[in-house]
């Protein structure tokens, strides 16, 4: 068994523009004499790799808190695409990872640079997965991303964003990408994590 590590370390994560950056604050420290060191932190619920709940996009759509545990924990598929993917490319995904394993492909993640277009979002919405992984820390373009998330969000589709899939290969994994327990929450940050269980 392998364990990869998919996620950024938050105080140095990547950072969407206009979101705050990350910070920490040592309010006790051992080297200054206090019995015990103690960090505050903060930052917010997308910096690094975190998940995307519908209601960051959809007024009334589910929190974080809202979104059952299976979304984030389960068979998942990685699939590699650099560039744009069109409404045929997300259907080749699709059908790919049903191949691999009908389980795998209701949480697909996506390795190498990639931008989702509303062509294949609306493919990804209709074809019921759980869950969409990219290594941007958005999905869809940058410059305008907001009908690319709504269209997915708006199908209950938990975004998982900031991923790092450099040391992973194509294939099927275990995926755990709970986040945290975070009441009316648009988004969290999570540690993301795949296992891998065959011996390749």
């Amino acid at each position: 068994m392998r364990i990869y590590d998919i996620s950024q370390e938050v105080f140095g994560c990547q950072v969407y523009p206009g979101d705050p950056v990350p910070e920490k604050k040592t309010l006790n420290s051992m080297k200054n004499g206090d019995l015990y060191n103690l960090t505050a932190f903060s930052m917010c619920a997308h910096n690094g790799t975190h998940i995307d709940a519908p209601f960051h996009f959809i007024k009334d759509g589910k929190t974080v808190d809202d979104i059952h545990l299976e979304s984030f924990v389960g068979l998942s598929y990685v699939v590699e695409h650099h560039g744009i993917i069109s409404r045929e490319n997300a259907m080749e995904i699709i059908e790919k990872a049903k191949k691999y394993n009908p389980e795998a492909v209701k949480r697909i993640l996506i390795k190498g640079d990639a931008e989702v277009t509303e062509e294949a979002a609306k493919i990804f919405a209709s074809s019921e997965i759980f869950l969409l992984g990219n290594e941007s820390q958005t999905v869809g373009s940058e410059n305008a991303p907001m009908v690319v998330h709504q269209i997915l969000l708006s199908a209950n589709i938990v975004l998982l964003e900031g991923i790092r899939l450099t040391d992973v290969s194509e294939g099927v994994y275990f995926l755990n990408a709970a986040p945290l327990n975070l009441s009316g929450a648009d988004g969290s940050p999570c540690r993301a994590l795949l296992i891998d269980t065959t011996e390749r």
